[in-house]
């Protein structure tokens, strides 16, 4: 699966101009290193692509029965429950799981994709399609074994096992517009660098705009919490006119703006509909419970893992997308008008 050629210490210290004592010492225990010298190996280092001994050894030669996924945030649920099955399926094939997060952050990506390597991870669980030149030249270059999931692209080679995101946010738009809703408004993720927000804003409007008389009323990014959906929510009904329902990219951003809803005197659903995405535990638990999108996150981590597993075993078949499907839960926040 590896190529054999990639980058060695050597190769390093020749670029640099330095011993290969002095590149170790460097990875290591980088304050030993004056800094100029410290700055012209980390110059090398960026430029061959090189991964550091233990995980480069490892990965080229030896299989170390560790895979590292890397996730956006550990801050809510969204991801717990896939990523729990996927530890599963790997723990039941002696597999130990590293979890580094990326806060969204590209270059915070790529640090992870790197250290986890250099730990002697076999292979990577990443989330979504988006990612930088840098990131995928890396990944190519160093033929890292690796499963996106989350998503379903229509192009790439990479394999992935995910769902729709775009067919998700147009159905739940759809569902939305079937009990009435003319007036919507919407509350997303930040969606530079997100594929998976970006799309399901796009199947929002998709269904907005195949809808006689619909109108998108305003839509708010914000990051994943509480609060900053709270504040979204009070934007979208600043405004002159307002939404008779709210879609909103996750369920952590549809209780945001629930909790800002009562804050405001403003009752769910009767004065005005929010919905989901996601279907995590909380949504259950809202009072009311929360009209949402359910992913099959067990079914996804339990399959990227099996996938994942293929394909360090080289058992890979010609099927390297699997798409699984979305389903609309009704529960209480989504009225009829």
């Amino acid at each position: 699966m590896r190529d054999n050629n990639r980058p060695s210490l050597e190769d390093v210290a020749a670029l640099a101009g330095v011993s290969t004592a002095s590149i170790s010492r460097c990875i290591n225990s980088p304050q030993k290193v004056a800094e100029p010298t410290r700055k012209r190996i980390q110059n090398a280092i960026e430029t061959l692509g090189y991964v550091p001994h233990f995980g480069g050894r490892a990965l080229a030669r030896n299989r170390t029965n560790t895979i590292g996924a890397i996730i956006p945030t550990m801050d809510n649920a969204m991801f717990a429950s896939g990523l729990q099955a996927f530890q599963e399926t790997l723990s039941a094939a002696r597999v130990t799981l590293l979890v580094g997060s990326s806060n969204y952050d590209p270059d915070q990506e790529f640090d992870a994709i790197r250290s986890l390597l250099s730990q002697g991870a076999d292979g990577l669980l990443l989330i979504g399609a988006a990612r930088p030149q840098k990131t995928l030249a890396f990944l190519t270059q160093h033929a890292v074994p690796h499963v996106l999931a989350w998503c379903c692209p229509k192009t790439g080679h990479s394999p992935s096992v995910g769902f729709d995101n775009q067919k998700s946010g147009h159905d739940i738009t759809a569902h939305v517009l079937a009990h009435g809703h003319r007036k919507l408004a919407v509350i997303c993720g930040l969606r530079e660098g997100n594929d998976r927000a970006t799309a399901r804003v796009v199947g929002i409007k998709q269904a907005i705009a195949r809808q006689s008389g619909a109108q998108l009323l305003g839509l708010e990014e914000c990051k994943y919490s509480f609060e900053e959906a709270g504040a979204a929510f009070a934007q979208l009904l600043s405004k002159p006119e307002k939404p008779s329902a709210v879609i909103c990219g996750s369920d952590v951003l549809a209780v945001g703006a629930m909790l800002q809803a009562h804050k405001m005197g403003l009752r769910v659903p009767e004065d005005i509909s929010i919905t989901g995405f996601d279907d995590i535990s909380l949504a259950r638990v809202t009072t009311p419970s929360l009209t949402t999108v359910r992913v099959p996150q067990h079914a996804m981590g339990s399959k990227a893992a099996e996938v994942l597993l293929a394909l360090l075993n080289q058992e890979l078949g010609q099927d390297l997308q699997h798409e699984l499907m979305t389903t609309i839960v009704d529960r209480g926040t989504l009225a009829r008008v």
